[in-house]
């Protein structure tokens, strides 16, 4: 394979393991897609005034993904390995999807069932899915790479909506099948998933951390990697990080409360993380059908503003292709987290101060006034607080914890979400955009918390990543205790990379 060949493929399989992420977006999506859907309410015996109900089915998805982010998606990306992860999750998403979609007529309570499955499906395919493309990511275009995690989670919403659209065009035809086209299509990337994770290589990591599998680690890097140096040094890197990892503090999670340096990275990432769910992008992606209702009474206009929300919504996450390598993590949370509270201070100024007609609705340029702001809040969420806060948890922490942090630190996201969207509902019909205030506030807050603790981590090699937290250089330190005359290059011209490693390894 051609050196140009070889960035390509790694290319390809980072975006085989970000499909995972189509996975979220999709279901985050369907829901909200769903309740435009007068058959589904019909079907299951509710109405759009049990916002208790409306609440609770979407609180049910992140139960399942809080259950298996913190305690399963960490232990399964580390025991069996980040592909087995991926696959795993793909499989139950698949299971759920048929699950929600033959629900019988008027129980509620088996289509909550399989919300809660595709959380728990999901929470171990979002472990494993970013940790696998950190791993495998040359670090000079880890951001880059990374970016795409976010861009396919606007895919799956691309997906969710547009079919939404297609049926709310074709409603009398399709009859209850209107709502179920839209739960049921959920089953194409995950069979996608499915038929190419198994082709692709494990991480080199993983290999060495389990068994010290130096050829397998080394026949994977030949995969990813332009030269022999280049292979042989990231091994040498990575050898040395877990040996300091497993001797000065421990390879088990115990190293999350043990170490200081850990513990304060994993308080961040949950800051991060939880404060992703609360800029009202959250909200927005589950309750914007109904938040729209408040301004227009077409379900159909509604359906193609969701559809275009999604279109330009991989558009915008675009933009983190160039700027997170360009300009740093810090500058994109920071930028971010102004733009987003600006639009929310306007959307709510405009909607609140101007007046309704008819059955509450605004008028046509109000309406329009109040789509074009809250496409605006996207172009500053999708490629800052959404693709960014996703890159920066996947590559702050060591290898021993990586997996159960990454897990535990991500479902933070479900954590927030659980209790906001649970009393978000109430909160619209009662307060209605005033409630659009707590969200600039909310902004505010993040953009003060990012400028003053979080360090830029553009371009940091992942076994070096502990030295901006106040902890040790695991590569360092780890070269000593493997006998490594130079902790970041290994001697070619000796006697062959190979056998160089080799008796570095015998020490």
């Amino acid at each position: 394979m051609a050196v140009g060949g070889k960035r390509v493929y790694n290319w390809y399989i980072s975006l085989v393991a970000a499909s995972c992420m189509v996975l979220y977006g999709y279901d985050a999506s369907v829901y909200n897609a769903v309740q435009g859907s007068k058959h589904w309410f019909a079907y299951f015996n509710i109405t759009p005034k049990d916002t208790q109900m409306v609440g609770a089915v979407n609180t049910a998805y992140n139960v399942g993904a809080i259950i298996s982010g913190f305690f399963m998606g960490g232990p399964i990306a580390d025991k069996l390995g980040r592909r087995w992860g991926m696959a795993i999750g793909a499989f139950f998403t698949i299971v759920a999807t048929f699950i929600q979609t033959f629900s019988p007529r008027g129980n509620i309570g088996c289509f909550i069932a399989g919300r809660v499955v595709i959380g728990l499906a999901q929470g171990i395919a979002l472990t494993a899915g970013p940790i696998y493309i950190g791993e495998l990511s040359p670090p000079e275009i880890r951001g880059k790479i990374m970016s795409f995690w976010q861009m396919f989670y606007s895919v799956g919403s691309f997906i969710a909506y547009w079919v939404k659209y297609a049926c709310s065009k074709h409603v009398v035809a399709l009859g209850e099948w209107d709502w179920k086209m839209v739960v049921i299509f959920q089953i194409l990337v995950p069979v996608l998933i499915l038929a190419q994770v198994f082709f692709i290589p494990e991480t080199p990591r993983w290999y060495i951390q389990h068994g010290n599998r130096i050829d397998a680690a080394r026949a994977s890097l030949h995969r990813v990697r332009n030269t022999e140096q280049e292979v042989e040094d990231e091994i040498l890197v990575i050898r040395e990080a877990i040996e300091f990892e497993k001797e000065a503090i421990s390879s088990s999670y115990s190293a999350l409360w043990k170490d200081r340096s850990v513990r304060y990275r994993l308080f961040l990432a949950f800051v991060l993380n939880a404060g992703q769910q609360i800029t009202g992008q959250g909200t927005l992606n589950t309750y914007s059908t109904k938040v729209y209702q408040k301004v227009f009474n077409s379900d159909d206009t509604i359906s193609l503003i969701n559809a275009l929300n999604a279109t330009f919504g991989i558009i915008f996450t675009l933009n983190a292709t160039w700027t997170v390598d360009r300009f740093g993590r810090k500058f994109l949370f920071i930028t971010g987290a102004v733009g987003m509270a600006v639009c929310m201070l306007i959307v709510a100024t405009v909607e609140t101060q101007t007046p309704s007609y008819g059955a509450g609705v605004k008028s046509q340029p109000v309406g329009i006034s109040i789509v074009f702001l809250l496409f605006l809040f996207a172009f500053f969420y999708k490629p800052s607080w959404g693709a960014t806060t996703w890159i920066w948890t996947s590559e702050i922490f060591s290898m021993n914890v990586r997996a159960q942090a990454v897990g535990m630190a991500s479902q933070m996201q479900n954590v927030v979400n659980s209790i906001v969207q649970q009393f978000f509902p109430t909160f619209l019909e009662n307060c209605g955009f005033y409630a659009f205030y707590m969200f600039m506030a909310v902004n505010v807050l993040l953009a003060v918390f990012v400028w003053l603790w979080i360090p830029e981590t553009k371009k940091v090699s992942l076994e070096e990543m502990d030295g901006l937290f106040g902890g040790q250089n695991h590569v360092e330190k780890g070269a000593d205790l493997v006998g490594a005359e130079d902790a970041h290059h290994v001697d070619l011209g000796e006697k062959g990379g190979v056998e160089r490693v080799r008796e570095v390894r015998k020490v």
